[in-house]
């Protein structure tokens, strides 16, 4: 049975001078995928697939020269469009991603609507499945689109309440066959 990962990028350097697109990894971000780069669980893992942003790219590539595999970036596996707004205070960001989650069908403070950004990650993620390779896969991006995914998958209605643990760097793992999910989000030092 192959096994399908979405992991979401670990913790990032913020600097509110920057899109956030284009924030990369910290020390501990870093760190943290550098110590489960080549753990065993990921070993029969053959295609790793990125966000184009900057943070999934870097925690795909750590994750890639462990194994010996090739990135390939895909541009509309980003998170939600939040450009509207920019970067936000993070008590203001935490009021309007509940409002995102809790009102999907709805453009919060001109953000992209979470019934869309949904449609957009399902509809990348089963174009790469449909190629049917063999070996497991290994998504990389974000914590948005990566619990509209899971919501998806599990058969849930959009809730933050499947938000994955704060801190990022977590994933869920559903069987490609049947797409069933295995287990909810888990940190990624369980790989």
């Amino acid at each position: 049975m192959n096994l399908v990962r979405y992991l979401t990028h670990p913790q990032v350097k913020i600097d509110p001078a920057i899109p956030v697109p284009s924030w990369g990894l910290s020390e501990i971000g870093r760190a943290r995928t550098q110590a489960i780069a080549g753990a065993r669980r990921l070993s029969a893992t053959t295609q790793i697939i990125s966000s184009a942003e900057r943070k999934a790219i870097e925690t795909a590539e750590i994750i890639a020269a462990k194994l010996n595999v090739h990135v390939e970036v895909r541009q509309a596996m980003h998170e939600n469009d939040r450009s509207a707004t920019g970067f936000l205070v993070p008590d203001e960001f935490e009021l309007v991603a509940n409002q995102f989650f809790a009102q999907p069908d709805v453009s919060i403070r001109g953000w992209e609507r979470a019934i869309d950004a949904q449609s957009r990650i399902v509809r990348e993620v089963e174009h790469v499945l449909a190629r049917k390779r063999p070996g497991d896969v290994l998504f990389v991006g974000h914590g948005g689109v990566g619990t509209l995914l899971y919501c998806h998958y599990a058969g849930l209605a959009i809730d933050r309440a499947h938000d994955q643990p704060a801190g990022g760097g977590c994933f869920f793992a559903f069987a490609e066959d049947g797409r069933r999910v295995q287990h909810s989000w888990r940190h990624l030092e369980e790989l």
